[in-house]
């Protein structure tokens, strides 16, 4: 059976060793669409600093930063990014230190695989909770507390018409709004507004000539709707 993969959601994979590193990051892009990988702390924390994942699975010990240093750093400036610590069990006294520094849980060597996919299930589900984001891509979503839209880390500027159609798409991802319901919408308190599906259709040419072609569908004959991933 084909799993719908993760795909609002990032992990970095940081282990020194590369049998294990291989097998975990084969087993990782089961579940996840985006899945970064290093073999030491220096080069996982450059990761974390461009790409800033949402999930962190790290080895303790590891060359050049280990395990501990690097999240210690993180740390400094990052109490969100959900951290999970791989140790080995003569490594207690390490992990006793990192557990101090946030982080989600841990797991010791040789890792079980369906404790940790239990583990990462739970953390998705969390932080999409936290969100309150309705991604329709990998890097397009609207969020839902300020009513905007954003793309690859940058706010997408809407007019206020643009906003109101788009919040009221959003509101119920996968449904279709006719042109007389998004009218309705956008002109509730106005009473004698006559309908206009050109009022419409101009409002959705414009907002869509300002965004990807992923956000909005149009289904014809029917109306408009949008497609979280």
């Amino acid at each position: 059976m084909k799993i719908e993969k993760i795909r609002d959601i990032s992990i970095l994979l940081a282990e020194d060793e590369a049998d294990l590193r291989e097998l975990l990051q084969e087993y990782l892009q089961l579940f996840f669409s985006r899945v970064y990988t290093a073999a030491s702390g220096d080069e996982a924390y450059d990761i974390y600093k461009q790409k800033k994942p949402d999930i962190i699975l790290t080895d303790i010990s590891m060359p050049n930063l280990d395990g501990l240093e690097m999240i210690s750093k993180i740390r400094e400036d990052d109490k969100e990014t959900k951290i999970i610590v791989m140790s080995a069990h003569s490594e207690q006294e390490k992990l006793l230190l990192a557990i101090k520094l946030h982080l989600e849980s841990y797991l010791i060597k040789p890792i079980k695989t369906e404790k940790l996919k239990t583990i990462l299930l739970d953390i998705v589900k969390q932080l999409r909770e936290r969100t309150h984001r309705t991604f329709v891509t990998d890097s397009i979503f609207w969020d839902h507390g300020t009513n905007t839209l954003w793309g690859d880390s940058k706010e997408i500027k809407l007019r206020r018409m643009e906003s109101l159609l788009l919040n009221l798409l959003f509101s119920k991802p996968n449904e279709i709004f006719s042109a007389k319901d998004i009218f309705d919408y956008l002109h509730v308190a106005k009473d004698d507004k006559e309908f206009s599906v050109h009022a419409v259709t101009s409002l959705m040419k414009r907002l869509r000539a300002k965004l990807p072609n992923e956000v909005i569908h149009n289904i014809y004959g029917s109306g408009y709707k949008v497609i979280p991933i």
